[in-house]
């Protein structure tokens, strides 16, 4: 069989390629620190920014320290006259979702990172008193659809009927854990289907206990923080990795 040999031009470009591979895969350990760092970095100074293009003076601070992390520390900070932001409530334990933050489509179990406005306040139990957020009590009747397929997606729906002869999924508001929440408005302007839905800010299963994307806490703590957010301050949350 004649075999033919090998050109010492593509021997030498061959030889090259497999160095700068090896070197690559020799930094991986140190590249793969940066990332983790510089997004952590890139949230604490951005957060402000995207806050202020929303024309938010009250933020609902979010911090995971990872990715993956299923809890997380709650703070509420208010804008200065001066643009600067002072931290009003501190060191609220939080959980996140079972797969961690960043989320990316439906069902994915993340909880989403960024900046978002808040929504209106709902619950099964009636209106707090002196919230200044507006306040739906919910009834039976009540879901927020999950199905991507459907017209009615990452909305709230009042209906009557049978809900599973309606949507393929969705989420009943009348639970307990739905005591007291807070919209979270992700994936509504505009809405795409598939890309995440039903995102609330509400009560835990229990301290460590991970949720399916939503950030919940202690029942003391969520109404803490719902009287303290003001609908004229515009309100809004921004999740991401601590700094």
């Amino acid at each position: 069989m004649n075999r033919r040999r090998p050109n010492g031009r593509h021997t030498y470009a061959l030889v090259h390629t497999l160095t700068a591979a090896w070197i690559v895969l020799a930094l991986l350990p140190a590249l793969s620190l940066v990332p983790a760092h510089a997004s952590a970095a890139s949230f604490m100074a951005s957060w402000p920014y995207k806050a202020n293009l929303l024309g938010a003076e009250q933020v609902v601070v979010v911090e995971a320290k990872s990715l993956r992390a299923q809890t997380g520390v709650l703070s509420l900070r208010e804008k200065r006259p001066d643009g600067g932001w002072t931290v009003v409530l501190a060191g609220i334990p939080v959980a996140l979702g079972k797969s961690g933050i960043a989320k990316m489509k439906e069902g994915d179990g993340r909880t989403p990172s960024g900046v978002y406005p808040l929504g209106e306040a709902f619950g099964t139990a009636s209106k707090p008193k002196g919230l200044k957020l507006a306040y739906k009590q919910t009834t039976e009747q009540d879901y927020w659809v999950d199905d991507p397929t459907s017209a009615d997606y990452n909305r709230w729906v009042a209906y009557a009927g049978n809900p599973d002869r309606k949507w393929h999924s969705y989420e009943r508001l009348y639970q307990p854990l739905y005591k007291y929440a807070i919209v979270v408005r992700y994936n509504d302007d505009p809405i795409v289907p598939g890309r995440g839905s039903a995102i609330f800010l509400h009560l835990w299963r229990g301290g460590g206990k991970p949720t399916a994307g939503c950030i919940a806490m202690s029942e003391p703590n969520l109404l803490k923080l719902m009287a303290a957010l003001d609908p004229a301050r515009s309100p809004a949350i921004a999740i991401g990795l601590a700094g």
